[in-house]
C-alpha cells in the first residue's frame, strides 16, 4: 500500500483476507507436492515377482520327462511340469541348448535373442 492510496476498514479487511488466502493456497500446494511425492514413491516400488522370470517346460514322452520349451514365468502355455531358470540358463537353453522359445510369451525377445 502506497501513501495516498484510498483506504477503508472494508478494504483493509479484504486485503487481510487476501493474504490469508494466499497462505492457504501455498499450504495446499505444499500438501499436493507432498502427496505427489508419496504417490511417486509408491509407484516406483515394484512388487517382488511371485515366481521365476523364466521356466523350462517339460512334456512326458514315454513316461520320461523331456525338456520341451522355455517360457516366461507367468506364461499360461507352459506345461504343469516346469523348472525355474535363471536368465543365463534360459538364454543358454534357447541359443545352444536346442530348446525352442514359446511363440506366445516370446522369452527370446525378452532375452534379446534375434531370430535367424
Amino acid at each position: 500500500m502506497s501513501d495516498g492510496e484510498p483506504t477503508s476498514p472494508e478494504l483493509e479487511k479484504l486485503r487481510f483476507l487476501y493474504r490469508v488466502q494466499l497462505q492457504q493456497v501455498a499450504q495446499t500446494q505444499r500438501w499436493i507436492d507432498a502427496e505427489l511425492a508419496r504417490v511417486r514413491e509408491r509407484a516406483s516400488r515394484r512388487p517382488l515377482p511371485d515366481g521365476p522370470a523364466y521356466v523350462l517346460s517339460y512334456l512326458r514322452a514315454g513316461g520320461q520327462p523331456t525338456a520341451d520349451s522355455v517360457h516366461l514365468g507367468d506364461c499360461r502355455q507352459a506345461s504343469h511340469h516346469t523348472r525355474p531358470l535363471t536368465r543365463e540358463q534360459a538364454l543358454q537353453a534357447i541359443t545352444s541348448g536346442g530348446l525352442r522359445a514359446c511363440e506366445i510369451c516370446r522369452p527370446d525377445s525378452e532375452l534379446g535373442v534375434l531370430d535367424s
